[in-house]
């Protein structure tokens, strides 16, 4: 092969290569938006989500990932999260909640928001934030599961262990999920059932779960706490409506829902302070 070809075949590669990361100004935002194609943290100026006090019925969850937030931000010791379980509970807004009430505290912690589907790519992020050591990053993927012939749980892998490197120690990786493993229960029946090591191709996956210190779960509520919630909002953003009402509103409204929880609250309070002409 010719110097030319040879030449022509090198500057191709190097285009296609992914251009090296540009480092943001990480003082212009509390939250990043992590993309690939071409790598980068795109800055959010305003997070969405509300304030931890609206946040009833999971008091025990909201306390352990305080306390494990703050620990982080503080440079102590600190576990990857998994919070799984019904969805509409709170699980993703206790998360930015819980980030928004460490800032309020004076710590300098940064929120970066990856998508499931750019988990691959989660190895050039890590590299590029344990250069940015003066800095404390917690790592945010919502909705996190799964599916059949789905290898993006080993990129995970590395986020969690961190391989011979090791996760950086300004990093913590915290995940949402409706299932507790990560995957449909038929996914995992059928690897038992399919699999020629049954036991082994089920654990490869299960195991995932595992490499969270710390698993919060969040169930159905109540219909007292439904209410709870709901009578939260409206004494917050100021709706004024009597007991009454509010009960038998909402539980009309919960009822064409299909589903009580922390989500269909928020709608129904949506609905209510548009109705009355209150801002939220």
């Amino acid at each position: 092969m010719s110097k030319k070809a040879l030449k022509r075949i090198a500057a191709a590669l190097e285009r296609m290569a992914p251009r090296p990361l540009a480092a943001p100004d990480f003082a212009q935002a509390d939250g990043f938006v992590w993309h690939v194609a071409p790598d980068r943290l795109d800055p959010v100026a305003r997070i969405n989500r509300v304030d931890i006090a609206l946040l009833v019925g999971i008091d025990r969850a909201r306390d352990i990932l305080l306390d494990n937030t703050r620990q982080f931000a503080r440079g102590l010791p600190a576990n990857n999260v998994l919070l799984w379980g019904a969805r509409g509970m709170g699980k993703s807004s206790l998360v930015k909640a819980s980030h928004a009430t460490v800032l309020a505290d004076g710590a300098a912690l940064k929120l970066i928001e990856v998508q499931r589907e750019d988990l691959p790519s989660i190895g050039r992020l890590l590299n590029f934030l344990r250069d940015a050591s003066e800095h404390r990053f917690l790592l945010f993927c919502d909705d996190l599961s799964f599916g059949h012939d789905d290898a993006h749980y080993k990129s995970l892998k590395a986020v969690l262990d961190g391989g011979i490197e090791g996760r950086p120690d300004n990093v913590v990786f915290y995940a949402t999920s409706n299932r507790r493993h990560l995957m449909p229960r038929d996914m995992i029946e059928n690897e038992r059932s399919t699999a020629i090591n049954p036991s082994e191709a089920v654990e490869e996956k299960v195991s995932l779960s595992d490499r969270f210190g710390l698993w919060l779960g969040f169930h159905a509520c109540d219909q007292d706490q439904y209410l709870a919630m709901i009578r939260g909002y409206c004494d917050a953003f100021g709706i004024d409506i009597d007991d009454a009402t509010l009960r038998a509103e909402a539980i009309e409204w919960q009822q064409t829902r299909g589903a009580r929880s922390g989500r269909v609250a928020w709608q129904y309070v949506t609905d209510l302070a548009g109705r009355r002409g209150v801002a939220i």
